[in-house]
């Protein structure tokens, strides 16, 4: 039987590195990736918590908000990301500092 301690170790691990991801890199496609890391740490969370509370049905519903959330800052992260790159022609978070268009 695999015990909270064990789920909560992968997500603070998750997390970390997704913390990792968002504070180093300057690629903007690269700070993307970390922030969806926290997102699937926080939902392998309420996953977890949920099932060893006995409420396996709300966990899931939190999950799938989660991924829906996810999915609808990816789609709008991703949109500013190709304006930026058609405005600079870079990805580069750092290089674009005149937002202004």
């Amino acid at each position: 039987m695999i015990s909270i301690n064990s789920y909560l170790f992968v997500t603070v691990l998750l997390f970390c590195l997704g913390l990792y991801n968002v504070i180093t890199r300057s690629n903007a496609v690269g700070i993307l990736m970390g922030v969806e890391l926290i997102l699937n740490a926080a939902s392998l969370n309420m996953v977890a918590f949920a099932h060893f509370n006995g409420n396996l049905v709300g966990g899931g519903i939190f999950a799938l908000f989660l991924i829906v959330l996810a999915a609808a800052e990816a789609a709008v992260a991703l949109a500013i990301v190709v304006s930026i790159y058609r405005q600079f022609g870079t990805i580069d978070v750092e290089e674009a500092t005149n937002l202004k268009g």
